[in-house]
């Protein structure tokens, strides 16, 4: 896909995140915002998947590990056609498939259900290492936080992953800076997120998370990569399209009251 077509896509995804916070008065705005460039990118130009299938065997996966970005991951299936539109006012909502968190059992095209940080990546190694062992060959995506990347079980499945050498494993961090308490260096400083993961056997590629051209290079590279895993580092901005949310972690968990709704999502428009 161009990435004209691109940028409508993941504006409309923007657009459905901001609605459906706001019709559920609570969710987590700002990490669902800073990765809607990379779920564009993997649902419309890069995964193996589709819609009338969606649990072909040979189908891509993706485990979106920080779950409370759950409305990005939601909004994205809605736009690829994997979800009906009319879900969008339903986010937390009783007895809605649209779970605060991802749930596997609630909608078959999630992969798997996600919220408790840390733990995404484990999961993520299972899948890709049943496909290096059981076949059909695939490939699996995990979209990591870098807050996230404060939980130790992060690092025991790196060391898995390149231990396997599962080269069909690709993890995405979000690197926005901010978690729900403030700036990451300053609740728990990661020091150097590419220099971690290139100590634990990854090739590790930095890009600007929000230019398409960038995202779609390093998902090419890591194709082209044998025997060891990927980390893509993107660097991002939370609250990403809407200025007011931009780089203030007030907004990682707080949904928009109507003059903010209305203000977002003329900026969006």
């Amino acid at each position: 896909m161009e990435n004209s077509e691109l940028a409508k896509v993941a504006k409309k995804i923007r657009r459905d995140i901001v609605e459906m916070i706001y019709h559920a008065k609570s969710g987590h705005p700002g990490g669902s915002l800073s990765i809607a460039d990379i779920l564009t990118v993997l649902y419309f130009d890069e995964m193996n998947i589709n819609v009338n299938e969606v649990k072909m065997p040979n189908r891509d996966r993706m485990v979106l590990s920080k779950g409370h970005a759950a409305p990005a991951l939601y909004s994205t299936l809605m736009e690829k056609g994997f979800l009906d539109k009319s879900l969008i006012t339903q986010l937390r909502k009783f007895g809605s498939p649209l779970q605060g968190h991802p749930d596997l059992k609630k909608i078959p095209s999630i992969e798997m259900s996600t919220g408790s940080l840390g733990q995404g990546l484990s999961a993520a190694n299972g899948m890709a290492l049943s496909s290096k062992i059981f076949g059909p060959a695939f490939r699996v995506y995990a979209i990591m936080g870098d807050g996230e990347l404060q939980e130790g079980q992060c690092y025991e499945a790196a060391m898995a992953a390149a231990h396997y050498k599962l080269d069909n494993l690709v993890a995405i961090i979000d690197s926005n800076g901010l978690q729900i308490d403030g700036n990451v260096k300053d609740v728990m400083n990661l020091i150097s997120i590419k220099d971690k993961f290139v100590a634990f056997g990854w090739h590790v590629i930095e890009i600007n998370g929000h230019d398409f051209d960038q995202i779609k290079e390093a998902l090419k590279e890591a194709r082209s990569i044998k025997g060891k895993p990927t980390a893509i580092v993107a660097n991002t901005i939370k609250g990403k399209g809407v200025s007011f949310m931009e780089g203030n972690y007030g907004w990682h968990g707080k949904a928009p009251n109507l003059q903010e709704y209305e203000q977002a999502m003329k900026e969006l428009d």
